[in-house]
C-alpha cells in the first residue's frame, strides 16, 4: 500500500519552527525545577533540541529544487545532443532515400522535439539498429560506424541524464517527507512543552504564562502583540 504524505501541523516556515523551540527551551530551563514535576526533565529537553537542530540542518525544498533543475538542465543539452545526431543521420539518409519511401519511414524519426524521453531513447537505439542494417547501402552517403556511434554515445549520456535527474526528483519528494515528519514530531512535542508551561504559570504569573504561548502565523503574532499593546495603553490611560 502506497504510504500517504504527511501534512505539516504548523503553518509558520520551518526556521521559525527551530526558533519557536529554541525560545521555548530557553523558557523551559528557566523553569526546570518546574518541569521535573511533569516528568519533562533536562534530557527530555536535550532531546527536543537536538531534534531541532537536525532539522535545521536538513536540505530545504530550494535547495533540492535546485539540485533537481541543474540535473533537469543537464538533461535538455543531453536531448538536444542527441537528437542533433540523429538528425545528422537522417539528413544522410535522405540523400539515399526518399524521405516518403518506406526505407526512410523505417527509422522512425520525425518530429524528434515531440518525443517524450523514453520515446527517444527508444528511437535513438532504432535508428542505430536499422542504419547498421543498411549500412552497405549507406557508406557513400557517409554512413559509418563513427556516426552511428555518436548516436549510441550521445543516446547512453542522455539515458544517465535522464535517471540522475529522476533520482533526484525521488531524493526531492524524499527530502519533503522527511522534513514533514521530523517537524511534526519536533511541532508534537514542543506543544507539549508549552502546554506544561501554561500550566504551572496558569493564574500565577502572566507574562510567564505567555512565553509559552504558541501562535499559529506571523499575523498571528502581530494581532496578539496588537491586542497585548491596546490592553497596556487602556490600563495605563484608566
Amino acid at each position: 500500500m502506497k504510504k500517504q504524505s504527511s501534512h505539516r501541523k504548523h503553518n509558520y516556515p520551518d526556521a521559525d519552527l527551530h526558533l519557536q523551540v529554541i525560545e521555548r527551551l530557553r523558557y523551559a530551563h528557566r523553569d526546570l525545577e518546574h518541569f521535573e514535576q511533569y516528568s519533562f526533565g533536562l534530557e527530555r529537553m536535550k532531546k527536543l533540541k537536538s531534534l531541532a537542530d537536525r532539522f535545521r540542518d536538513l536540505a530545504d525544498d530550494d535547495e533540492l529544487v535546485g539540485e533537481q533543475m541543474i540535473l533537469s538542465e543537464k538533461k535538455y543539452k543531453s536531448s538536444d545532443d542527441l537528437q542533433a545526431a540523429i538528425r545528422s543521420l537522417m539528413t544522410r539518409v535522405a540523400l539515399k532515400f526518399n524521405n516518403r519511401s518506406g526505407r526512410y519511414r523505417k527509422f522512425g524519426a520525425t518530429k524528434l522535439g515531440d518525443l517524450t524521453d523514453a520515446q527517444l531513447i527508444f528511437c535513438a537505439r532504432r535508428v542505430v539498429r536499422v542504419a547498421r542494417q543498411q549500412i552497405d547501402f549507406l557508406e557513400d552517403v557517409g554512413v559509418n560506424e563513427r556516426v552511428l556511434g555518436r548516436i549510441a554515445g550521445a543516446c547512453q549520456a542522455f539515458e544517465n541524464a535522464v535517471n540522475l535527474q529522476q533520482d533526484k526528483v525521488a531524493d526531492r519528494d524524499i527530502g519533503v517527507e522527511r522534513r514533514v515528519e521530523l517537524g511534526n514530531e519536533i511541532y508534537d512535542e514542543l506543544v507539549v512543552l508549552c502546554n506544561i508551561g501554561k500550566d504551572i504559570w496558569d493564574n500565577k504569573d502572566k507574562l510567564k504564562y505567555e512565553n509559552y504561548c504558541l501562535y499559529e502565523s506571523n499575523n498571528d503574532q502581530k494581532i496578539a502583540r496588537k491586542e497585548k499593546l491596546a490592553k497596556e495603553i487602556a490600563i495605563s490611560e484608566g
